[in-house]
């Protein structure tokens, strides 16, 4: 009896916890702006432009209507003094599965992607959670936008599309930017294990890899098949809500992300989205440098899963993660970075500007490390219009910071998304205000002597 009641309260204790760390996010999301905001004195940083010292940026009904130096203000416009420090775009961070899992060791808290290997139908944006303890803490360090990517999990191979959201919001879908971005393939692992100990032997590997990539081919001959018959038929033709959802890909308005690691996986994904005549987009591409020739004459643009990561093979060079962003780079390759995307890394998404800068410590320009994370990732993702620099017409969704973003040192002071002031408070920084507090009362209080008596 005594051991049965000690696991209910162990039980009991670990339930209580988990429903503790699931709360909602206290952030309350702002109104739309109601009025005219003007940042003023600050070094702008156009990102796709030139650099203003002692700049204006004007703030109007969401958008930025203007930015330089002594701006024709509207009446009622409120004026904010940031002299001394600098105005950046919002970082975008484009694979990421913010919204989609809160704590990677608590299944009840992950809704990265369906069972089965064919999910194209699958939507990220209605399963994204608005409350996530996660986007508080990434806007803190300056990210604002994230593209939300399903994924396939073990076995699977096509995860369905991706969404871009804000970081901000009441609901899904006030958070959604732009729906349907692309659609996410994960493509097959293409080396064998020739340890004697591995559990399966090489021809049955073989067989797994030519299964997955048989799959692989049969679905999209299906789905376009399916397209032909749509086209030729129209509503007559029974409705499949997978290959229906596939039908802008065949249209050329869907790009294809396909998620591929080591140069013999890409240049297969390459080689079938040849074949296939579609629109692709690499993620992940540790290996892209050594395809960079092949990437820029197919013009297929790499968002780089992560450059803080180890090298592909034993025999590589250490920092060859570390300068793949310089080599695409000199050899003209389109080109954005990223944090890895993983369900175990989500929390980690703050760290977007540290992978940029590690890739700046490693032959990538400066301003080019910056455009990485701000504007290159609006162009690939199709949002260059509205986010990634600073001007005319664009969401006024940026950030004030007291130095270069991708510095550790640096502070983000204050964010808006779309014209509206975004609170940095968060779950780390009310846990940092809480034992500061505990400590200053330590050394306020009165020592205690032996006895216990003051």
């Amino acid at each position: 009896m005594a051991a049965a009641i000690s696991t209910v309260l162990i039980t009991t204790s670990t339930i209580s916890a988990n429903v503790n760390a699931l709360r909602a996010s206290e952030e309350i999301p702002p109104v739309a702006q109601s009025r005219p905001i003007v940042l003023t004195g600050a070094t702008v940083h156009t990102v796709s432009g030139e650099t203003i010292e002692n700049g204006q940026v004007l703030m109007e009904g969401g958008l930025i209507r203007s930015v330089g130096r002594a701006l024709a203000l509207p009446a009622r416009t409120e004026v904010v003094n940031v002299s001394g420090k600098h105005i950046y775009p919002g970082l975008v961070s484009a694979n990421t599965v913010l919204g989609l899992v809160e704590i990677g060791a608590v299944r009840a808290t992950i809704d990265t992607g369906e069972p089965g290997a064919i999910n194209p139908n699958v939507r990220a944006e209605v399963s994204i959670n608005p409350d996530s303890e996660l986007f508080p803490v990434a806007r803190a360090n300056g990210v604002l936008t994230a593209l939300s990517v399903p994924q396939a999990g073990n076995s699977g191979l096509v995860a369905g599309t991706s969404a871009l959201i804000k970081l901000d919001g009441w609901t899904w879908e006030d958070m959604t930017l732009k729906s349907r971005v692309g659609l996410h393939l994960f493509w097959p692992t293409l080396t064998i294990n020739r340890d004697p100990n591995f559990p399966k032997s090489a021809q049955d590997q073989q067989t797994d890899i030519d299964r997955r990539l048989r799959q692989l081919r049969d679905t999209f001959a299906v789905a376009r098949a399916y397209s032909i018959a749509r086209k030729t038929n129209g509503t007559a033709q029974a409705i499949d809500a997978r290959w229906e959802s596939m039908l802008p890909v065949f249209e050329g308005k869907l790009p294809v992300f396909i998620h591929a690691e080591a140069a013999n996986q890409i240049k297969s994904a390459l080689d079938w989205s040849e074949s296939e005549k579609l629109s692709m987009v690499l993620v992940g591409g540790q290996d892209a440098w050594r395809l960079a020739g092949l990437l820029k004459a197919r013009d297929i643009p790499v968002i780089i899963g992560s450059v803080m990561t180890l090298p592909v093979r034993r025999g590589d060079s250490y920092d060859s993660t570390f300068a793949n962003a310089s080599k695409l780079f000199k050899a003209g390759v389109r080109f954005a970075i990223a944090n890895d995307g993983t369900t175990f890394e989500a929390h980690n998404d703050r760290n977007l500007p540290y992978q940029a800068a590690m890739a700046a410590a490693h032959g990538l320009p400066k301003l080019e490390a910056l455009k990485a994370v701000t504007l290159y990732p609006a162009q690939i993702l199709g949002v260059a219009g509205r986010l990634g620099s600073l001007e005319s017409g664009k969401d006024a969704t940026l950030i004030v910071t007291t130095g270069d973003p991708l510095e550790i040192s640096t502070r983000v002071e204050m964010a808006f998304i779309q014209g509206r002031p975004i609170s940095l408070a968060n779950r780390q920084t009310r846990l940092y205000d809480k034992y500061r507090q505990k400590y200053e009362q330590l050394k306020t209080a009165a020592p205690i002597s032996a006895s216990g008596q003051n």
